[in-house]
């Protein structure tokens, strides 16, 4: 039997996984590691912690497969767009990574939309935010020139763990979207952008296609993770569209609901569709994009709750499936790093509002889930007035989608039929893209076909759909009360 590996490195955890080459999962296995927040809005992560979480993940598959080194055919990583780490000379990290949720930039995010805004929407088409890499690339060279001077080659987050397995520099497009960096329309870097960086095109890598086989695992890399040395890698893409991959969302009109990290509702298209309130990326097929609205911190909030106020995910979720639709008046707004759509204000804070003294635990826990859902409602919204909404059907995804209680809340906020498969993480999409460069899958296509299985369906409850409509007009009036405090706290700042 042979095998294909596909890795993914998220927000706080890799999660790997095997499959066979008729597309049945042999095996997965996930390790966590720390995010540090060392100043208030800063978000890092240790590039050690990545490639001790690479082994320890491949070792614990081959374990639990049983499957011998030599039975990979190939291997595929993935992690979130815009995680960005800067190198010097020797391809070491000058400083910790930093993370695409990180919002240390809101100057220099504002400076350049005041100042290159609509120019730099018409090259890449999204808008300066913190969460791209040219302005936090403008933070690294205002806050701590010293560092800025010493780089010479810039990775971005599974391209710098490939390059360890690897020793070869690269990215792929889709990657390369994400950085505000690129310019989309001619498929290259964009030296308009380069320059208000300040930096040369010599420090960013070259670009490829995720299905490139771009080397093979070095000796060094296989004695430290298990692997056969010389077995092929590929230059991978970002996370979301390869769970959007995996999940079976292929056709014009499909359309995926993201419980992670951050949170999205993404619509399969023929073209791309700039406009301020959506992240525009290419899809793996040729020809097709998912533009997409994106909830920043969706699971991430969720997990925030569990280490702050203590639990774990069973107890808390049998706690909240007790608390009436609502939460008896408790809302929760999910901005703990600030906002994506609708309002792209990195100012915005998390918040509970409505509290009484009769709220639990179990309140506070299902306002956290409805609070992210109702954000997700403002997305599927902002579709709409779009035109672009899809087919009214979405796949769910995420680590998010495995819980019930959350699925049925998400289902019944956007009124919609969520249909969840055996697996749509993003280390199956890249197991698959593997697969499809090894030539075990002819096509994107025939990999769906091999590997995606329908595990359940919810649908919405509409009575609870109609209770939902009347808490988002609150919940939107809670935003816009309370935005302009949170931006004269900014300012003040």
């Amino acid at each position: 039997m042979n095998y294909l590996l596909g890795i993914d490195f998220g927000g706080g955890s890799s999660k790997a996984t095997l499959i066979d080459t008729a597309g049945h999962i042999a095996a997965e296995n996930s390790v966590e590691y720390p995010t540090c927040y060392p100043h208030l809005g800063w978000c890092e992560q240790n590039c050690d912690d990545w490639i001790k979480a690479l082994g320890e993940n491949i070792r614990g598959l081959l374990e639990k497969s049983g499957a011998a080194p030599s039975s990979i055919l190939g291997v595929a990583l993935d992690s979130a767009t815009h995680t960005w780490v800067m190198c010097g000379d020797d391809f070491r990290p000058l400083r910790p990574a930093i993370h695409w949720t990180d919002s240390r930039a809101i100057r220099q995010a504002r400076f350049l939309n005041e100042t290159y805004g609509e120019r730099i929407f018409e090259i890449c088409y999204h808008r300066p935010d913190t969460i791209w890499t040219l302005p936090q690339l403008l933070w690294v060279r205002q806050e701590e020139p010293a560092l800025f001077t010493q780089i010479r080659h810039i990775f971005f987050e599974k391209d710098y763990i490939r390059y360890w397995l690897t020793g070869r520099y690269g990215t792929d497009f889709i990657e390369a979207q994400g950085s505000m960096l690129f310019d989309c329309a001619q498929e290259k870097w964009s030296d308009e952008l380069l320059g208000i960086a300040g930096i040369s095109e010599d420090a960013l890598p070259p670009i490829g296609r995720p299905a490139d086989i771009v080397g093979g695992v070095t000796r060094e890399a296989a004695e430290k993770t298990g692997l056969q040395a010389g077995t092929p890698v590929i230059c991978g893409t970002t996370d979301t569209v390869l769970e959007v991959f995996a999940s079976g969302t292929i056709r014009p009109g499909d359309m995926t609901v993201k419980l992670a990290t951050a949170g999205r509702i993404c619509v399969v298209t023929r073209r791309p569709y700039p406009n301020r309130n959506l992240v525009n990326y290419a899809h793996v097929i040729s020809g097709l994009w998912y533009p997409g609205t994106a909830t920043k911190a969706a699971a991430a909030s969720y997990r925030w709750y569990r280490d702050t106020f203590g639990g774990d995910y069973e107890s808390l979720n049998s706690g909240a499936e007790e608390v009436p639709v609502g939460c008896e008046g408790l809302r929760f707004h999910p901005y703990l790093n600030g906002e994506l759509t609708p309002y792209a204000d990195p100012a915005l804070c998390g918040s509970f509002v409505g509290v009484r003294s009769a709220h639990t635990k179990a309140h506070f826990t299902r306002s956290v889930l409805e609070g992210v859902s109702l954000s997700l409602l403002h997305s599927k919204k902002t579709l709409e007035e779009i035109g672009i909404f899809g087919n009214g059907t979405a796949t769910v995804i995420g680590g998010g989608a495995k819980g019930e209680l959350w699925r049925q809340i998400t289902a019944d906020c956007l009124g919609m039929k969520l249909v969840l498969t055996e697996s749509s993480d993003s280390s199956l999409g890249s197991a698959m893209l593997a697969g499809v460069a090894a030539g075990v899958f002819p096509t994107c296509e025939d990999a769906v076909k091999a590997c995606r299985k329908v595990k359940g369906v919810t649908l919405p409850n509409m009575e609870n759909h109609k209770k939902y409509k009347a808490i988002f007009e609150e919940y939107v009036a809670v935003h816009d009360a309370l935005a302009p405090i949170y931006a004269r706290r900014e300012e003040a700042e």
